[in-house]
């Protein structure tokens, strides 16, 4: 068997951070060969459509509610037996949120409501996954988030710092069948911000273990000229690189006023929200933050009282933080969930899983203010109408970013693939 056959992913990964961290001195939390770009990411971008939103957003911050945010007691409230316990409140654009939005439907001439999402997977991973790569999950191949895809097409989109950030979890399913340097970087909590990113060893030995360890390891780069090898050598410089860079200075939350801090909510998500703006002004293309605590099967009041004023405080105070620094119009802001729940409230006063109908949200980036695309049936049970799939919500936010959704790309196995699986962008929502 030839050795290249023989390198595992997983293992090279932890040989190499081990590596990394015996002979530099330094560690960055898991996930971190995001921070290297291989050579051959310098891909341009497909001419311009005449199409409304096309490319109209530069940076993507996609927030997502894990464990299946109820629609209807965020974007697509009801009244009648199916009605949360809280009832709706209506806004200026003309339709209603769920009784907890109250910050938001202050923006509501800002925000684009997708209600007629459908999914056919009602579990946990598999929707997660489904939802950030529009592929079903598989254990023969890993497909790439949008933050990859950007990559893939439009090169890295800063010279020092990661094009791809995930807050509030670990980075599954990020960079898929692309090379490891498409792997979002991962910031766990966001008061911590990036951790272990200054070494303990004086820079003059850190350069002269460098250059030792280089001519160690120039023959088996001369030997092995893998795309992997590649990847994993750039990670090492580009760790360098951002240790003695003032960039680092993005992941500072410190560095905001207390009253700012104060708006987006002092929580998880609300400072995830406020990381991601500070990022995305600073040059990194995609942002996903993660809200945890939505798989609500008892007592929904409770959880929609805590997790659904935490949404509300984060997703508002974000969108006027972006609006009063001018960064709206070119950052899409992405609200989605692997599923909704079910209309009924069951016997131990929860939702339960319901893929059937769902909702979503946009924001910025060419997308219309004030518009509710599609609708639920009376109940929230099924679609009433203009049906839209995961495929095609995902092939929207990348019609915003101006990315080619019917371009191939193709995975090691020689396998086609394209960005939203052939979904069709929901035009409708852009102005």
């Amino acid at each position: 068997m030839k050795l290249e056959n023989s390198l595992d992913p997983l293992s090279r990964r932890a040989f190499c951070e081990r590596w990394a961290k015996t002979a530099l001195g330094v560690s960055v939390l898991g996930g971190s060969a995001g921070l290297g770009y291989s050579a051959d990411e310098a891909a341009t971008t497909a001419a311009l459509s005449p199409e409304p939103g096309f490319g109209k957003a530069k940076n993507i911050i996609f927030l997502q509610m894990v464990g299946g945010m109820s629609h209807i007691d965020t974007l697509d409230p009801k009244e009648g037996e199916t009605q949360g316990p809280v009832a709706p409140i209506g806004t200026a654009a003309g339709f209603q949120l769920g009784g907890t939005m109250v910050n938001l439907a202050k923006h509501s001439d800002s925000i684009s409501i997708i209600r007629s999402m459908t999914s056919k997977t009602g579990v946990h991973a598999g929707g997660q996954y489904l939802i950030r790569s529009g592929y079903e999950q598989r254990g023969t191949i890993k497909h790439p988030n949008l933050g990859a895809w950007a990559q893939h097409f439009k090169g890295p989109s800063h010279e020092t710092l990661p094009s791809s950030v995930c807050v509030n979890r670990q980075p599954e399913n990020g960079n898929g069948f692309f090379p490891s340097s498409y792997s979002p970087l991962p910031i766990l909590d966001p008061e911590s911000g990036l951790q272990y990113a200054k070494s303990d060893v004086e820079a003059a030995v850190m350069a002269k273990r460098l250059e030792m360890l280089n001519r160690l390891d120039s023959g088996f780069r001369e030997r092995f000229k893998t795309a992997a090898v590649e990847s994993y050598t750039q990670f090492y410089e580009k760790t360098v690189n951002i240790m003695s860079s003032t960039d680092l200075a993005a992941f500072r939350l410190s560095e905001e006023p207390a009253e700012l801090r104060e708006t987006y909510g002092d929580n998880k998500l609300g400072q995830g929200c406020l990381l991601a703006r500070r990022l995305i002004e600073r040059g990194i293309r995609y942002v996903e933050v993660t809200g945890g605590g939505w798989d609500m099967h008892t007592n929904i009041e409770e959880g929609m009282a805590e997790r659904g004023a935490e949404l509300d405080l984060a997703l508002s105070g974000l969108l006027a933080d972006l609006k009063s620094r001018g960064l709206l119009e070119t950052t899409l802001v992405v609200l989605c969930s692997e599923f909704g729940r079910t209309p009924r409230i069951n016997a131990n006063a929860g939702r339960d899983h319901h893929p059937r109908v769902f909702s979503t949200l946009l924001a910025g980036g060419g997308v219309k203010g004030g518009y509710a695309h599609g609708s639920s049936d009376k109940e929230g049970f099924a679609v009433a109408d203009k049906e839209v799939r995961v495929q095609d919500f995902l092939a929207t936010v990348a019609w915003s970013l101006g990315l080619p959704i019917d371009e191939v790309a193709k995975s090691a196995s020689n396998r086609p693939f394209t960005v939203g699986n052939h979904g069709k962008p929901v035009v409708e929502v852009f102005a």
